[in-house]
C-alpha cells in the first residue's frame, strides 16, 4: 500500500481554495439505477465561473513570481478557461489578455 499523505496534504493546502469553492457530489439517480452502480457527479458548475477550469488557471497563476504577475498573462480561449484566467488575474492583481 502506498502512503499518499503528502499528496493529500498538497491538495488540502493548495492555494486554489483561495478562489475555488468546495462543491458537492450529487448522485445521478437515474444513471446509477440504469448502470447498477452508484454514479456521483462533481458539481463544478457551482464554481464562480461555472467550470472546473478555474482550478487549473488559478493553480498555475498563483505559482507565478511577482515579476511574472507584474508582466501579466495571455490566454487563448473563448470559453471556460478564459473565464478562469480572468477571475484568477483579478484575484491576484494581475493583468490578463484573452485572445
Amino acid at each position: 500500500m502506498h502512503d499518499h499523505s503528502d499528496y493529500l496534504n498538497r491538495i488540502l493546502l493548495s492555494r486554489v481554495y483561495d478562489v475555488a469553492v468546495e462543491t458537492p457530489l450529487d448522485e445521478a439517480v437515474s444513471l446509477s439505477r440504469r448502470l447498477g452502480n452508484k454514479v456521483l457527479l462533481k458539481r463544478e458548475d457551482l464554481q464562480p465561473v461555472f467550470s472546473f477550469k478555474l482550478r487549473g488557471a488559478y493553480n498555475k497563476m498563483a505559482r507565478l513570481s511577482p515579476e511574472e504577475l507584474r508582466r501579466g498573462v495571455v490566454a487563448a480561449s473563448a470559453g471556460n478557461h478564459a473565464q478562469g484566467v480572468a477571475l484568477s488575474a483579478q484575484r491576484l492583481g494581475c493583468e490578463a489578455t484573452i485572445v
